[in-house]
């Protein structure tokens, strides 16, 4: 595993990065720093403790919401394709008809919600080390 070093807020984060996931650990970095800097800049909250849960709980928010838009999608797929299916029309090709590219992107969205979970629990681990933050 290869360490990369990544400022969130003005701070300096040593993380651990899987060799082929550098570049998605980085967006996942600059989302997490971008949340991070605009409940600061809000001037609403001071403290990088609450900050850090403040911004964990919208990017888990955020992806909840897409993860429910997916799951409509998908079942509004379903109902259209089983309604052209009670009709007798043929079935419509599977890139629009949900298959194979609804499988994909629910294995992205699957994958994304256990990155988010591993990237959640890193910087817990990085926030409860660091004593500088309380």
């Amino acid at each position: 595993m290869n360490q990369i070093e990544v400022q969130i807020m003005g701070q300096s984060y040593l993380l651990g990065c899987p060799p082929d996931g550098e570049a998605q650990l980085r967006e996942a970095v600059a989302r997490v720093d971008a949340a991070m800097c605009g409940i600061r800049d809000a001037g609403k909250v001071k403290a990088r403790d609450r900050i850090a849960v403040l911004a964990s709980l919208n990017l888990a928010f955020d992806l909840a919401q897409r993860d429910q838009d997916l799951a409509a999608a998908q079942a509004a797929l379903a109902e259209e394709k089983a309604k052209a299916e009670a009709a007798g029309s043929a079935p419509a090709p599977a890139a629009s008809s949900g298959g194979p590219l609804l499988s994909y992107t629910s294995t992205v969205a699957g994958s994304a919600d256990a990155r988010s979970s591993q990237l959640i629990e890193r910087l817990d681990q990085v926030l409860s080390s660091d004593g500088r933050l309380f």
